[in-house]
């Protein structure tokens, strides 16, 4: 009892409440922190803890291997089914827009009414250039600058043909002011369509190389955790078998093989997708050098014919051929670098048979006989430009057929290398888990 007085004088006794036990509570934590401590300095403490040790070193190493390889499968997802048919469909674009600005000047050449034949072609480019326009713009997603350059295709074709279709109506009637027309929808084509539709496939080639390096990277985080985690499994045994004088643990040796075997599966699947992805980096490298090729042929012909069309005032034209051909010259020199092939073969041959006929235009044309020009130019003799550019045209397509085919062949192998890999990766995780906690229980229940 303490003794208080109150304000009147008077004492009152009031009763100290202590702490039972006579303990403050810095000593209750302290007693409480001396049993955990204890706990883990004992067997059965250690025992809990490496327990749980392995169980999180399973878990962990199962999610980041099978976030891993679904990583790889997205890459090689969105190659298969966006990154390179938008590549495809950003070169046909280029091609079929190329080849309507060529073919709309080869009917030109021919006047008055041009032939069903080129008029047919001229139509199936118009076509094929909107269907794959329509394609190309089928992605979500945009960079701004491929918005761009697709905005301005699907404004500006349009206006090009409606300017063909002028030059075609005045070419009929014999008005010389035709010609005007053709070279402004030529420059038009040259000046906006063609360079947009060249950065729209510039980026989405530049996509199909990115998913290429995203799938074929090494399996490095695969090794380097399954090779952690079968550590950590080792050195679980080595204190077990101090501490409990049993040379193996029945759980810790089948978690062991169950992590080894995940291990060799997502090693061997990531070896397989890097070998596969390394074939199809060389198809698509193949098929970017063929489309530049191609593009250049269709450069190259167009120039050809609009110098004929500029009747003595096409000099900036023809330069423009001689380096359109020096690019297809070089492009066709790094295909056969690549690979050998019959396609390729037969494209040098016509390219050579074009360049003979062309000096012969430019000779008959030299000397004032533009009708003789003309004929070369479209003769569809053994001697025509227009039939070894025809031929140059078609083994090049067949040939960037070919390596397609394989490129996408090499996906395909590659997907399904990693078929079913995260689903095993993520089971043997939790089985391994499940083992070790087994084969540590069977030691903790000793202890009771």
């Amino acid at each position: 009892m303490a003794p208080i007085t109150s304000w009147k004088g008077a004492v009152v006794l009031v009763e100290v409440p202590r702490n039972p036990g006579g303990r403050s509570r810095g000593g209750l934590n302290r007693d409480g922190l001396r049993r955990v401590t204890g706990l883990a300095r004992s067997t059965p403490g250690r025992l809990s803890l490496l327990a749980l040790l392995l169980i999180v070193v399973s878990l962990l190493v199962g999610a980041v291997t099978a976030l891993s390889v679904q990583r790889r499968s997205a890459a090689l997802e969105a190659l298969a089914d966006r990154s390179e048919p938008l590549a495809f469909a950003a070169q046909e674009v280029y091609r079929a827009m190329a080849d309507a600005d060529a073919t709309a000047a080869s009917a030109f050449l021919s006047g008055g009414v041009e032939s069903s034949a080129l008029r047919g072609r001229y139509e199936d480019d118009v076509a094929k250039a909107a269907a794959a326009l329509s394609a190309a713009t089928s992605g979500t997603a945009r960079p701004a600058r491929v918005g761009g350059a697709l905005a301005t295709l699907s404004g500006q074709l349009p206006v090009y043909t409606g300017l063909v279709e002028t030059a075609r109506t005045h070419n009929r009637q014999g008005n010389p002011v035709g010609a005007a027309y053709l070279r402004e929808a030529s420059t038009l084509m040259r000046t906006r369509l063609l360079p947009a539709a060249q950065e729209l496939y510039r980026v989405e080639n530049a996509n199909v190389v990115r998913d290429l390096e995203g799938a074929g990277s090494p399996p490095w985080a695969e090794l380097l955790l399954g090779a952690a985690a079968l550590a950590a499994l080792v050195l679980a045994q080595r204190f077990l078998t101090r501490r409990t004088n049993r040379v193996l643990n029945p759980g810790l040796v089948v978690a062991t093989a169950v992590t080894a075997v995940s291990l060799l599966w997502a090693l061997g699947a990531g070896l397989l997708v890097v070998s596969h992805v390394s074939t199809a980096k060389d198809g698509a490298a193949l098929v970017d050098v063929l489309a530049r090729a191609r593009i250049a042929t269709l450069t190259a012909r167009g120039d050809e014919t609009l110098t004929l069309v500029a009747r003595g005032n096409g000099g900036d034209y023809e330069n423009a051929y001689a380096e359109a051909d020096r690019v297809l010259a070089e492009q066709l020199a790094r295909a056969r670098g690549l690979v050998v092939s019959a396609h390729l073969d037969g494209a040098v041959e016509h390219h050579g048979r074009w360049r003979e006929a062309h000096r012969q235009v430019r000779e008959a044309d030299g000397r004032g006989d533009h009708t003789a020009a003309v004929a070369v130019a479209l003769g569809r003799d053994a001697a025509g430009a227009a039939t070894a550019f025809d031929a140059l045209d078609s083994e090049l397509l067949a040939a960037i057929g070919a390596a397609r085919a394989e490129l996408t062949l090499a996906i395909g192998e590659a997907r399904g290398a990693l078929r079913g890999v995260v689903a095993a990766v993520t089971a043997l995780a939790l089985l391994a888990a499940a083992a070790s906690t087994s084969g540590v229980w069977q030691r903790l229940k000793e202890y009771r």
